[in-house]
């Protein structure tokens, strides 16, 4: 079997098609003997991918963007979709049909603080007409911290990828009132990052085989098979919760479509990262996208 190691920035539902690759077998079908390990405090994914530490980490394009402001080169590059949606709740204390997006600022917010899932929600929020800066906003770190936070009474809102918002609803503690991800749109969100030398080699193409097809599978089978199949990495959340997270993903459209990075949805987060002020200029698709491997997949 061929080692392959796989990481993500963040432990969540939202990554279900690497999840799904593993816990559902598809990449031991494919010869991989495949390992998953959550961004360590402190490391540097280009570093990881370079060194081949890691093979195949998921990664945001605003990683090359950071270098390319720098003057650097980056090691490494995007050539696949993971999600093209953004996959972060807002979940209230209470119900609330009649949720308005203003409403964030009367109460105390706990949000992911800092890189893309700020800029996103800042960019929501702007859409909205409103203003994250003036939010009473608390962090709390990781997930976990944060959903504890949450059930512990020390914030009004919640904002965090499923399957803690759905967690926290199943156990009657909070309500599901929104999606940045309705807000925003079609967006190149979470992506896939390799180095171009790991992808020439044959290895690359079984991996986007076998990835093409959890992909497609956790966006068409019943979330209660695809919840079956991840469930062992997340042993403290409940199945229906769980399933209620991949039911969610599936309709808000994150993992339908080709494995290819569209220029529209490249364009749109420029736009929100532009928004932020967290970038000067806007980077061509061409230096931070290598849609050649995407495509080569579905030859």
């Amino acid at each position: 079997m061929t080692p392959l190691n796989l990481m993500v920035y963040r432990h969540s539902a939202f990554y279900s098609p690497i999840l799904a690759g593993i816990g559902g077998g598809f990449f031991a079908r494919e010869g991989f003997a495949p390992t998953y390990t959550l961004m360590p405090v402190g490391r540097d994914v280009g570093a990881m991918i370079a060194s081949g530490e890691i093979h195949v980490s998921q990664a945001s394009v605003s990683t090359i963007w950071a270098l390319l402001e720098k003057g650097e080169a980056p090691s490494f590059t995007i050539f696949a979709h993971l999600n093209r949606r953004d996959g972060f709740l807002i979940a209230a204390r209470r119900p609330d049909p009649d949720f308005r997006w203003d409403k964030l600022l009367e109460g105390r917010f706990m949000f992911a603080h800092g890189g893309q899932p700020q800029a996103m929600l800042t960019y929501a929020l702007h859409k909205k007409g409103a203003d994250l800066a003036a939010v009473n906003g608390l962090d709390r770190g990781d997930p976990d911290k944060a959903m504890a936070a949450f059930a512990a009474g020390e914030c009004d809102y919640f904002h965090e990828q499923a399957p803690y918002p759905q967690q926290l609803e199943a156990e009657g503690k909070a309500h599901i009132v929104a999606s940045v991800g309705d807000v925003i749109g079609p967006v190149a969100f979470s992506s896939l990052a390799a180095t171009p030398a790991w992808l020439e080699k044959p290895e690359a193409a079984r991996f986007l085989r076998a990835y093409g097809k959890a992909r497609d599978w956790v966006n068409s089978a019943a979330p209660e098979n695809v919840a079956a199949a991840v469930q062992s990495f997340f042993p403290a959340i409940r199945h229906d919760a769980l399933v209620r997270s991949i039911a969610y993903y599936q309709k808000l459209g994150c993992w339908s479509g080709n494995l290819e990075i569209g220029r529209d949805e490249y364009e749109t987060i420029l736009d929100v990262f532009l928004h932020s002020k967290l970038i000067t200029r806007r980077h061509p698709y061409e230096q931070v996208i290598s849609p050649k491997f995407a495509s080569q997949s579905r030859s």
